[in-house]
């Protein structure tokens, strides 16, 4: 009894893609479902495809004069069956490509991120709205809503992850690469007052101490600030040091 394993963005794309190995219709075989596809974690890690068993019809089922007829051209030119399976697959793998790229024609990149956002507060439980704003060097998606402390997280954390996923999702859908700030409750500018404060505060207790001050690891972005915050100052200057995820700022005095 002959047997083959395919796989499928769908059951019925896995059934489809096993039938043009073998080039048989449906009819002429019986399919065990192996497991089912899974869109994973937003769609976008964890993806499964469907995964089928078919399996060629016997002599019993109504299938002799295929099933023996199949086996025999199988040992007589396996070179022949694997040209033709691999041409199968070639212009299936085409096909494929054509179809995403008809998919994505036309469709908004930033509309798509939009939607991204929406149903992830939804499944976050919160009732969300996004305005667009676009500017010169990148687009801001401005988040409206309650509760959007849970998308914001400790210190804009969380919402530096999903501005992470928002350029995944915004850039499949885009030929030139797309620039994207995630903000909400106009967080980034008030973490933007915060850190210039902190850094003008520090600042101070450099020069009154005579002594570097080591700030906790920050991300690169909230580096920059205090960087371009302090560039002009006339007593200290910021340096970097260690490796991410936990390189951070020192702030040390200037030579005299």
């Amino acid at each position: 009894m002959s047997k083959i394993v395919a796989t499928g963005k769908t059951v019925e794309d896995a059934v489809e893609q096993g039938l043009a190995q073998w080039g048989v219709s449906r009819d002429h075989v019986s399919v065990q479902i192996l497991s089912q596809p899974s869109k994973g974690f937003l769609g976008l890690f964890g993806v499964k495809e469907a995964k089928v068993e078919l399996t060629l019809l016997t002599r019993s089922t109504g299938g002799e004069e295929l099933s023996s007829d199949f086996t025999s051209k199988m040992q007589a030119s396996p070179a022949l069956e694997v040209e033709k399976v691999s041409k199968i697959s070639s212009v299936e793998t085409k096909t494929r490509s054509l179809t995403e790229d008809i998919k994505h024609e036309g469709e908004d990149p930033y509309r798509e991120a939009v939607s991204f956002l929406i149903e992830t507060g939804k499944a976050m439980g919160l009732d969300i709205s996004v305005d667009i704003e676009h500017g010169k060097e990148s687009t801001t998606l401005q988040i409206s809503g309650t509760g959007l402390g849970l998308m914001i997280g400790r210190r804009g954390q969380t919402l530096d992850a999903l501005q992470y996923l928002v350029n995944i999702v915004a850039n499949r859908y885009s030929d030139n690469y797309l620039r994207i700030v995630l903000d909400a409750e106009n967080f980034r500018e008030r973490r933007k007052k915060t850190l210039e404060d902190l850094a003008d505060r520090l600042a101070g207790r450099a020069v009154k101490t005579r002594k570097e001050i080591v700030l906790e690891p920050m991300p690169a972005s909230e580096r920059k600030i205090i960087h371009f915050r302090l560039q002009n100052h006339a007593q200290v200057k910021t340096i970097s040091r260690g490796e991410e995820p936990n390189r951070r700022i020192v702030i040390t005095l200037k030579q005299q």
